[in-house]
């Protein structure tokens, strides 16, 4: 057998028993109620955004065994936001947002610059604290803990990590500190400024193809930005807003473009969507391969 056929039959991802047992980290004893869980919010869309990215990492010619683990990774990029409480979540950063309110640790220190590094949560509730008890928000130790999904994602993380490492040193997964820099690119980018071409551009493609599933899909948007359409336009606006900030390459834009043209999300963003592409849409799609970056 040739080594191109060797290479070929080697799985990209990993398999559906290992993905669903990493979906169970995302669960959490609730605050409030002893002896039950807060089921991990929106699985599916780790699910969808880790596909995108072990397609899109394949294109770029990533070894398999390299993305066997990105795979892991990325089905878990939003572990630090385990026990997301829905209601509670939404009601406090659609605040934010209908007051441009920056939801993000490095837009948060834009506005702020005195803001010392890793404090952006108590910077937030320090400042907004009463105006968020008068919209209705009880502002306890759970409210405190829905910012730090946001503004403190590092350090939530980093505590979530430490709490299931045990858990995935018995699925067999050998965790690599890269893996947790690749999670903390979109909120932090700053922290791969020094990192291996490589490791930024798996970066890359994370922040791409998650913010690419998060514009597509309907239950985010309703949750997170009361929004009430999906638009595809919209998403790579977005995308190409990122490549202009530098925090996208060029080539990771491009491959996301390219496979998108050719159909390989098609499935995924319907699936994230819960309806059809409309016909508009995949005229769309198809045409994105015309257009340049």
């Amino acid at each position: 057998m040739a080594l191109s056929d060797s290479r070929r039959l080697k799985p990209l991802e990993v398999s559906r028993a290992l993905a669903a047992a990493l979906m169970t980290l995302y669960d959490f004893p609730h605050p409030h109620r002893p002896g039950r869980t807060i089921r991990g919010y929106d699985r599916p869309h780790a699910m969808r955004t880790a596909k995108m990215c072990v397609t899109v990492a394949d294109r770029l010619g990533h070894p398999r065994e390299r993305i066997r683990l990105y795979h892991v990774a990325c089905l878990l990029h939003d572990l630090g936001r385990a026990g997301l409480d829905r209601r509670l979540f939404g009601m406090i950063w659609s605040w934010a947002k209908q007051r441009g309110i920056p939801t993000r640790p490095r837009e948060w220190r834009a506005l702020h610059p005195r803001t010392k590094y890793g404090r952006e949560t108590e910077a937030f509730v320090s400042l907004y604290r009463q105006d968020l008890i008068a919209s209705g928000v009880a502002m306890n130790k759970w409210a405190v803990e829905q910012i730090e999904m946001r503004l403190g994602y590092a350090r939530r993380l980093a505590r979530r990590l430490r709490t299931v490492k045990p858990q995935l040193k018995a699925l067999g997964v050998g965790w690599k500190p890269w893996m947790q820099q690749v999670m903390l690119y979109y909120y932090y980018p700053e922290r791969l400024a020094k990192a291996t071409v490589w490791v930024r551009q798996l970066a890359e493609i994370l922040v791409a193809c998650e913010q690419f599933e998060a514009y597509s899909n309907q239950r985010r948007g309703r949750d997170y930005y009361a929004r009430r359409k999906e638009s595809v336009p919209e998403a790579f606006a977005y995308l190409d807003k990122l490549r202009q900030e530098g925090i996208l390459s060029r080539q990771v834009v491009s491959a996301v473009r390219s496979l998108t043209a050719e159909g390989a999300f098609d499935a995924i963003l319907e699936d994230a969507r819960g309806e059809p592409l409309t016909r508009s849409d995949r005229r769309y799609l198809r045409d994105l391969i015309e257009q340049r970056v």
